[in-house]
C-alpha cells in the first residue's frame, strides 16, 4: 500500500501540517489510514514575512523568490522530520509527497478573467531537498479549465465521507471556512450533486483580534476560552453579513485578500466605538464566523444537512462549536474524528490523496464545486534525477 506525505499550511499561517498516510484504491474504492501526523510551527521571522506578503506588502521579485525558497525549505524539513519519526517507529518509508504549499494570494474568477492563486513553497525544491518525488501546484489545472482553483478537498470528502442515506456537510474551519455538501450516495448520479465553496471567515479575523488584544503575546483563542467570557454583539454581526460575498451564489472562493487585515480594521474600530470589552470583541467575531456558515447553509444548500462534521483548527474551539450547534439546532454536529479522519490533519491527508490521484492519472477536481469546465488531473510532478 503506497505511503505518501501530505503537506499544507493554511490561511491561518499557523505552521505546516504534515501527514504520512497509507492510501489504497482509486476513487469509489478509496481507503486511507493516517500513520503519523505532526504540525511544525514556522519560525516567527518567516511567519511575519508570510503574513506581510498575505497583507499586500510590497516585495521585489528577488524577495518573492527568497520567500518561495525559504517556505520550500521548511516544508522539506517537515517532510524529512515526519519521515524520520515514522522510520523510528518501525514504519515503512513514504515514497511520494503531495504539497499544497502556502497560499499568499488568491483572486476568484472575475467575468472572463481567470482566477489567480499563488502557493509558495516550490515543489521542485522540496523534491530536491528531500529526495522524494513531489506533486505540487494543485490549483493551476482547475484554474486553466475556468474554475476557481478552490476548494479542492470536496472530492476527497465525497469518496471518503459520504453516507448512503444522510445529507452531510463537511465543514472546514481554518483561516477561511469552506464546506462540502454530500448528498446520499444511493441517489442516482450523486457525485454530480456534490457541492462545495468557501463560506467566508474562519479563524482569520479571530486570530488577528487575539494578536491585537494581547499585544502579540497570543496568536489564537485557545479552546475559545477568551471569547466564551464575552457576549456577541448581534447587531454588528447582522450588519457584516450584508457583505456581497455572502449573497454571492456558489461556486465561489475567498481568502485573506477579502477577510484579512483590511476587513478587520473597520470592524475593530466599530466595536471599540461601541465600547465592547475584549471578550465581547472576540465573541462577536466568533459569532460572525458561525453565522456566516449557517447563512451559507440556509441560502445555498439544496437541503439542510442531517449531520455536519467539522475539521480544521476551529473544530478545537469549544466556544465556536457550541455556537455553531446553536445556529444549526436540527443538525447533529461532530468533528471528522468520529468518521475516522483526524480533524487536525484532514487537509494534509487530502493533499496526499490528490498526489496519489495524480500518479493514477485520475481527476482531482469537481467541476460542480469549482466551476471548471471539465475534470482535470491536478498538480505538477517533480523528481530529483538519479545520477548513474
Amino acid at each position: 500500500m503506497p505511503r505518501i506525505i501530505g503537506l499544507i499550511s493554511g490561511t491561518s499561517v499557523d505552521g505546516i501540517d504534515a501527514a504520512l498516510v497509507e492510501v489504497e484504491g482509486g476513487q469509489l474504492d478509496l481507503r486511507v489510514q493516517l500513520v503519523v501526523g505532526e504540525t511544525y510551527a514556522y519560525g516567527s521571522a518567516l511567519r511575519d514575512r508570510i503574513l506581510a506578503a498575505c497583507s499586500g506588502a510590497a516585495l521585489s521579485l528577488a524577495e518573492l523568490a527568497s520567500l518561495d525558497d525559504d517556505i520550500a525549505q521548511v516544508f522539506a524539513e517537515a517532510a524529512i522530520a515526519l519521515q524520520q519519526l515514522n522510520l523510528s517507529q518501525g514504519g515503512e518509508a513514504a515514497g511520494l509527497i503531495g504539497s499544497h504549499g502556502q497560499t499568499v494570494f488568491h483572486r476568484p474568477r472575475l467575468g472572463n478573467r481567470l482566477a489567480y492563486s499563488i502557493q509558495l513553497g516550490r515543489g521542485d525544491a522540496i523534491a530536491q531537498l528531500t529526495g522524494l518525488p513531489t506533486v505540487s501546484n494543485f490549483r493551476a489545472a482547475d484554474i486553466a479549465a475556468g474554475g476557481e482553483g478552490a476548494p479542492l478537498v470536496p472530492p476527497i470528502d465525497a469518496y471518503l465521507l459520504g453516507h448512503p442515506t444522510e445529507h452531510r456537510c463537511i465543514q472546514n474551519i481554518g483561516g477561511i471556512g469552506n464546506l462540502t455538501y454530500l448528498p446520499p450516495t444511493t441517489q442516482p448520479n450523486w457525485q454530480t450533486q456534490v457541492r462545495g465553496w468557501d463560506t467566508g471567515p474562519g479563524n482569520t479575523l479571530i486570530d488577528i483580534a487575539v494578536q491585537r488584544l494581547s499585544q502579540g503575546e497570543l496568536t489564537y483563542d485557545a479552546d475559545g476560552a477568551w471569547a466564551a467570557q464575552g457576549k456577541p454583539n448581534v447587531a454588528r454581526v447582522e450588519q457584516w453579513l450584508k457583505h456581497p460575498y455572502f449573497r454571492q451564489a456558489p461556486p465561489k472562493s475567498t481568502g485573506r485578500e477579502l477577510f484579512g487585515w483590511d476587513y478587520f480594521e473597520p470592524c475593530f474600530a466599530e466595536m471599540q466605538a461601541q465600547q465592547l470589552s475584549d471578550a465581547d470583541i472576540l465573541a462577536t467575531l466568533t459569532e460572525f464566523t458561525v453565522c456566516s456558515i449557517a447563512q451559507n447553509y440556509r441560502d445555498f444548500l439544496p437541503a439542510l444537512p442531517d449531520a455536519v462534521f467539522v475539521g480544521g483548527g476551529g473544530s478545537r474551539n469549544h466556544y465556536l462549536m457550541a455556537r455553531l450547534a446553536q445556529q444549526l439546532p436540527q443538525t447533529r454536529l461532530h468533528t471528522t474524528d468520529v468518521l475516522g479522519i483526524n480533524s487536525d490533519f484532514k487537509e494534509a491527508i487530502a493533499f496526499a490523496i490528490l498526489a496519489h490521484w495524480h500518479q493514477q492519472a485520475l481527476p482531482g477536481n469537481l467541476p460542480s464545486v469549482t466551476g471548471a469546465l471539465s475534470p482535470c488531473i491536478l498538480g505538477q510532478y517533480y523528481r530529483r534525477p538519479v545520477l548513474a
